[in-house]
């Protein structure tokens, strides 16, 4: 049996640069941490000839099929047709937190499912092997319009910032914190859930048909992602930060008016009212989760605005998918 652990992520800034669309042409990047919320993969071997199936997949359905046509799941159909397993296997899925809720998940669940499979057969995968592996299958074989950063997180773990280079390259340059300052950036952050679910693919697609018209938007997105970094690897006060994230959200939501709603427009503004710095709806828009910097003294007052949804904690700098079981 094989089990994998892939985190979550959380994006603060350059969200959007980083879809192919636009850093082709103008390079992208990204300024983010995996979290310590994850996905887990079980992964193992049956002998299907006592069985009147072949493979056995378990997530919220349960799919006992005889061949790789008959999965419903399409991503699990991908990732085992590219790792030619067509029999005596079963798998299983499991998640901290819901899908479709702007923390990079889907692409966790790529990542993991592939480091499981490809461990069940005895290889060892690098972690920027697994996201370009993890890209392929969600842009090329299952045609979803996503970004790149989310199976990047999902692959190499951290806190840093990830370039996206015009040829392809994707380069990681990570955050360097003492306990001290990942503590304190930490107890900065508050996330809370704004109980909607969406496919971030379906507002994806909108955005990336306005990526010509929206370039100067998102060349700020980018250089903001710098700034971001000279925050977080410096001394200063979160509170600019905060100030970052709040324009960045003001600059996300100009991109597409689906992105936004009055529900999310609510639990902004009160959270900021009630004395966060800044924050961001996590993700490519129209629900999941919202995310706040806060100074630790002014926390219990946000929760208090924000208490008629649920709150979620989590640590940052979460390491990348790997393999937590193998026997």
């Amino acid at each position: 049996m094989i089990i994998t652990q892939t985190p979550f992520r959380v994006s603060f800034l350059g969200g959007g640069t980083d879809y192919p669309e636009h850093f082709r042409a103008h390079g992208g990047a990204v300024l983010g941490t995996a979290i310590s919320r994850c996905a887990y993969q079980t992964v193992m071997r049956f002998e299907s000839s006592l069985f009147d199936y072949s493979i056995r997949l378990g997530y919220r359905q349960v799919e006992c099929v005889r061949t790789l046509d008959e999965i419903q799941h399409r991503a699990f159909q991908a990732c085992l047709r590219k790792l030619e397993l067509t029999h005596d296997i079963e798998v299983n899925y499991a998640a901290e937190l819901p899908g479709f809720t702007g923390l990079g998940t889907s692409s966790s669940f790529v990542v993991g499912l592939l480091n499981a499979l490809h461990s069940f057969k005895g290889r060892y995968v690098a972690p920027m092997d697994l996201c370009r592996q993890a890209i392929e299958i969600e842009r090329d074989v299952l045609g979803e319009a996503v970004g790149c950063q989310d199976q990047a997180w999902a692959a190499m773990g951290g806190m840093g910032l990830i370039e996206f280079k015009p040829n392809d390259d994707i380069v990681v340059t990570r955050v360097p914190m003492s306990t001290q300052r990942r503590a304190e950036i930490e107890s900065h952050l508050l996330m809370v859930f704004t109980g909607i679910t969406r496919r971030a693919a379906d507002l994806a697609s909108k955005q990336i048909k306005k990526a010509s018209e929206n370039k100067d938007r998102y060349l700020r997105m980018r250089t903001q992602v710098d700034e971001g970094y000279a925050v977080l690897t410096g001394n200063a006060s979160l509170e600019k930060l905060g100030s970052l994230l709040h324009e960045g959200w003001l600059l996300k939501q100009s991109l597409d008016e689906s992105i936004s709603n009055g529900k999310i427009g609510s639990i902004y503004k009160a959270g900021t009212e009630a004395g966060a710095w800044g924050g961001k709806l996590l993700g490519a828009g129209g629900g999941g989760f919202v995310l706040f910097v806060v100074p630790p003294e002014r926390r219990e007052r946000v929760r208090a605005a924000l208490k008629d949804y649920q709150e979620i904690p989590f640590g940052i700098d979460a390491p990348g998918s790997r393999v937590i079981h193998a026997s």
